[in-house]
């Protein structure tokens, strides 16, 4: 079985717009529709069901969305992290179902590497889309001295969507919880607990739209 997991409790303040950017018109519909719609493209792996975390708001309009497989919502909680623990618990109790972990604002997921994530699952506790770095990154210190560069070679930057079977985020988010261990990046609860990543390069489409500048750039391409 596999599963997807949308976290978009959030209220998207960097994108400068009145209402939260997942809810934002995308073609006649939310932009969060817009994403989902994605996965249900020709090729992709079949999905048995998503759950969603949302605004407390905006239940009663996501109950009336209508996918090609069931969808259960949830409201979200202050974070991301306390979100998409929300939607997790939502799932039917199949702890050997893959789950993917994606934004809700990426709405071009890529086709290939999605297939080679979930395939890495049969070696690794879980695994990550993630973009190479093109640009030197450089170390600072507080008042901004540089103190390393870092070889780009191995810098990528983590996209969505994250996965794991659904007994190893359940163990993962109930260890944070416990350890009071807060991130923005799911796998990186499973590299706390020494569990193994396994990275899949993804191209830069697979953008997350986050300012206005973004919406401006895929408007024109």
């Amino acid at each position: 079985m596999l599963f997807l997991v949308v976290p978009a409790g959030g209220s998207g303040l960097r994108m400068g717009t009145a209402i939260p950017k997942q809810f934002l018109d995308w073609g006649g519909i939310p932009l969060i529709c817009a994403t989902i719609n994605a996965f249900f493209a020709p090729d992709m792996p079949k999905i048995d069901g998503i759950a969603l975390a949302l605004p407390s708001d905006r239940l009663d309009e996501a109950t009336k969305w209508t996918f090609p497989a069931p969808h259960w919502c949830t409201a979200g909680g202050a974070t991301r992290h306390e979100s998409v623990a929300a939607a997790i618990n939502l799932l039917p109790d199949a702890p050997q179902a893959i789950v993917m972990i994606h934004d809700a604002v990426r709405p071009f997921p890529p086709l290939r590497p999605i297939h080679e994530a979930i395939h890495a699952l049969d070696a690794w506790d879980g695994s990550v889309l993630a973009e190479a770095s093109i640009d030197t990154l450089k170390r600072i210190d507080a008042n901004f001295k540089i103190i390393a560069t870092e070889p780009r070679e191995q810098i990528f930057r983590a996209q969505t969507p994250q996965m794991a079977k659904l007994s190893t985020w359940r163990n993962a988010f109930a260890w944070a919880k416990e350890n009071d261990f807060k991130c923005t990046d799911d796998v990186s609860i499973l590299e706390a607990m020494e569990l193994s990543v396994r990275l899949i390069p993804s191209p830069p489409s697979n953008q997350k739209l986050t300012v206005p500048e973004d919406l401006k750039i895929l408007q024109r391409s």
